[in-house]
């Protein structure tokens, strides 16, 4: 399905079905294809997940302002086209400002907020990714722009080697790592430029804090526990955040939580799985640890 998007077009696969409609919003460097192994798990549902501007089969705009603001324009052009209300509103890596940015404008179209190892704003405990550092610390990112333009085996290899690293199943990781670099040189201007807004994005979202704890609809956080950027530290700042969350860590699950774990994730999706901790007694805990001690739940 084609998406306008004023000028431009977003591409979005609809899966018609019952009940609030998931919403999947994928992250960088990666696009739709990271929920590949959730949506069969979904069975009867409607499901929705699209590529933003920049990515995927989206149109991929020159000199576009690839920023967390305009994607949250993407996905509201997303939700107005389909008339959504009352989402299951999915967000993961760099998708977190933009959903949440959206939660907050619009909390009637928000039936439940699920956040899958991702941020918002600057917290103890954030860690970037080595070559998401490299891209985005200023003064160093364009002169690895450089040298990514004059040396494409290497910025190949530095693909391959970082996304590698978010899959811990090892017989997952080869496959997917190579369908997404086949997508990939195709998005590169989208990711230097989303990676350019990267650390004014989180600076800037301190300043809603006061706004996540006003915000009245619940928020299931489900992070893989062997991330060791998007970890559960960064877990328990949301917890902190929200007044209605639910915290569960995925022992040995990685990064992308959507490939490690595709079960848990869609267990969360269908508001099924053990038993949650209300959010104060996850936000006093040390993380991980067992449930059965009176801290964060793990799968």
């Amino acid at each position: 399905m084609r998406v306008p998007r004023g000028p431009y077009h977003l591409h979005a696969e609809v899966r018609p079905g019952s009940g609030p409609a998931v919403v999947l919003l994928h992250g960088l460097p990666d696009n739709l294809h990271l929920y590949d192994r959730v949506v069969p798990l979904l069975p009867g549902r409607c499901v929705v997940r699209f590529d933003f501007l920049g990515w995927g089969r989206s149109d991929k705009p020159a000199r576009y302002p690839y920023t967390a603001d305009n994607q949250a324009g993407d996905l509201l052009a997303v939700l107005d086209h389909l008339e959504l209300r009352d989402v299951v509103l999915v967000a993961h890596d760099a998708s977190g400002p933009p959903a949440i940015d959206v939660a907050l404008m619009q909390p009637e179209r928000v039936a439940r907020l699920v956040l899958l190892n991702t941020y918002y704003h600057a917290t103890v405990g954030l860690r970037r990714p080595p070559a998401i550092a490299l891209y985005s610390t200023p003064g160093l990112g364009p002169l690895a722009q450089a040298l990514a333009r004059r040396r494409p085996a290497l910025h190949r290899r530095l693909f391959h080697w970082q996304v590698g690293r978010f899959i811990r199943d090892p017989a997952q990781r080869g496959p997917i790592v190579s369908r997404l670099w086949a997508d990939f040189p195709a998005e590169t201007p989208a990711f230097w430029r989303l990676n350019d807004d990267l650390l004014g994005t989180v600076l800037r979202r301190r300043r809603r804090l006061p706004d996540l704890r006003r915000f009245d609809r619940p928020v299931d956080i489900l992070f893989g526990a062997a991330d060791r950027y998007l970890n559960p530290r960064v877990a328990l700042a949301f917890v902190r955040a929200f007044p209605d969350a639910r915290l569960r860590l995925v022992p040995g699950a990685g990064h992308y939580v959507q490939v490690d774990a595709p079960e848990a994730v869609a267990s969360v999706l269908l508001d099924q799985g053990p038993a949650q901790l209300p959010h104060r007694d996850a936000a006093t805990s040390r993380v991980p640890a067992s449930p059965s001690r009176g801290r964060p739940a793990e799968w």
